[in-house]
């Protein structure tokens, strides 16, 4: 696995490309190890993850659990879930830059991130269980609705893109030549705001995603707390003064 960190953007390559990138043992702990790492790094201020070869990721590597036991394989299992977890909890915007094929764990780690950019010609499958396993049943559901993800998982049919757009898998569909540019472009626009306001913007969605409104909304304003007590949120005022953040819409209403 490859990372590259330069002006607050975290580059990390998952870099199996001859088994097209299928998860390992290894691939867990070292996923698990960057993100954890990534998470306490202060320079970093939003990561692309991307992969190498012609697969984001081919699912998990079964290979690897040819002779084993069932007691190594239900460790092999929580190692993984270590990993998506550390992808979830980074306190950085975690952006999925997705091409070729995306299958059952390249499902896991794409809902992992904060949300995914595919190319055109990407496509998804989560065939678990006609692997004969159980997964990508939790966070698949939170994504797409209960009756869909059972629809994906009993069949493992292909998905293509576009439909992964509609169901909201993936937030944008773009050529394939201009996936590299467009995460860049992303990522490039992200790295600008004030890092503390974009780290409890996602604080404040993922645990408002768990509870009802009226708690969502006291999470909210202490988050809002939080960035009154630090100060930071003068820059933005200024900036917006002087022109430096997109104020055409407060411009075109004030002029109603």
């Amino acid at each position: 696995m490859s990372r590259v960190v330069a002006d607050g953007i975290a580059r990390v390559e998952l870099a199996r490309p001859g088994a097209r990138n299928a998860v390992d043992l290894p691939m867990c702990r070292e996923l698990r190890s960057v993100f954890e790492e990534l998470d306490a790094d202060d320079d970093v201020r939003v990561v692309l993850l991307s992969a190498q070869g012609p697969a984001f990721c081919a699912g998990a590597d079964l290979k690897e659990r040819s002779g084993r036991d069932a007691a190594w394989v239900r460790r092999r299992r929580l190692a993984s879930f270590a990993a998506y977890e550390a992808i979830e909890q980074c306190r950085h915007p975690v952006i999925a830059l997705l091409h070729g094929a995306v299958v059952g764990s390249g499902g896991e780690i794409t809902l992992a991130a904060d949300f995914a950019v595919a190319a055109e010609s990407t496509t998804f499958r989560f065939p678990e269980p006609h692997w004969g396993t159980v997964g990508a049943t939790q966070r698949l559901q939170r994504a797409i609705g209960k009756r869909r993800a059972k629809e994906l998982l009993f069949t493992g049919r292909a998905m293509a893109a576009a439909e992964a757009l509609d169901l909201g898998v993936v937030s944008r569909v773009v050529p394939d030549d201009l996936l590299a540019q467009t995460g860049a472009d992303v990522a490039a626009t992200i790295a600008k705001a004030p890092p503390l306001a974009i780290a409890l913007t996602k604080r404040a969605v993922d645990l408002g995603g768990e509870t009802d409104l009226d708690r969502g909304i006291r999470i909210e304003m202490a988050a809002i707390e939080q960035c009154l007590s630090d100060g930071g949120w003068r820059d933005g005022v200024d900036r917006f003064a002087r022109g430096g953040l997109d104020n055409s819409v407060t411009s075109e209403v004030e002029q109603r």
